[in-house]
């Protein structure tokens, strides 16, 4: 698969997730917290099947290196993948958390600041669709793992989309060109995944790397994220089998 096809479903991830999070806050209330639950979950379920049975494998036994990836190379990454993300949403939590005291006024500067830390937090998103699809090139798996992280960073962007869309819509802006904003912020996410791609295929131990990074990050928006505010939207059990369903479903689309 080329490089040119890589970046435009990382596009339509990034991009389209958040762009589609931004048309759902115009169109639909919070009366579908159930069903959004459930995707959240389904789609936490997913990546930890990916996580665990398909990058973090790979990072520690790469098919063209001559022996296992050193153990400490792989928690290392896990690890600063998982700061990394941590440290920027913590950014966008504190910008969530901002009383609207300042009126449209500040509504409207909540929006912009929230879109501008979901950008950021949006390049090591795209890293791991690019370290995804980099795997795939050495392995010759033809980029399926990438294809499911693609849908599935797609599908977390939604909420983000639609967390920056609703105050700036509230602040004033219009619906078309809110959209369009919340749109723009999963821009990065294609930068995100050239550099992962590129890390991905100089070598066996830079693929561990980039890998055991995506994984880290993964986790965080899985542990961090998904799962908290799918358990937020909906208090019941269903949510939880939700993710084991994604496990299944994820596992049966490594194996299969």
């Amino acid at each position: 698969m080329g490089v040119l096809w890589m970046l435009a479903i990382t596009a339509l991830a990034g991009m389209g997730g958040t762009g589609l999070g931004g048309a759902v806050s115009c169109l639909f209330r919070r009366d579908s917290s159930r069903t959004v639950s459930l995707l959240l979950s389904f789609a936490a379920g997913v990546m930890v099947a990916v996580v665990c049975f398909d990058l973090l494998t790979d990072a520690l036994t790469p098919e063209d290196a001559g022996a296992p990836t050193p153990l400490g190379l792989i928690v290392g990454g896990v690890l600063v993948g998982y700061g990394v993300i941590c440290g920027l949403n913590a950014g966008i939590e504190q910008t969530r958390k901002e009383p609207a005291k300042q009126g449209r006024g500040g509504l409207f500067l909540a929006g912009v600041v929230m879109a501008a830390a979901i950008a950021l937090h949006n390049v090591p998103e795209g890293m791991v669709i690019g370290a995804s699809f980099a795997r795939g090139v050495e392995t010759e798996a033809m980029g399926r793992g990438g294809f499911v992280m693609a849908a599935v960073i797609g599908l977390h962007n939604i909420p983000e989309g639609m967390a920056v869309a609703v105050p700036l819509i509230s602040g004033g802006l219009s619906k078309p060109r809110a959209v369009a904003t919340t749109a723009v912020t999963g821009a990065p996410t294609i930068l995100g995944a050239a550099a992962g791609y590129f890390l991905g295929t100089i070598g066996p131990r830079t693929l561990a790397a980039a890998l055991s990074f995506a994984s880290g990050a993964m986790l965080y928006v899985v542990f961090g994220e998904l799962l908290p505010e799918a358990s937020g939207l909906w208090r019941s059990k269903a949510p939880a089998l939700a993710a084991v369903i994604g496990m299944m479903v994820g596992m049966m689309i490594i194996y299969i």
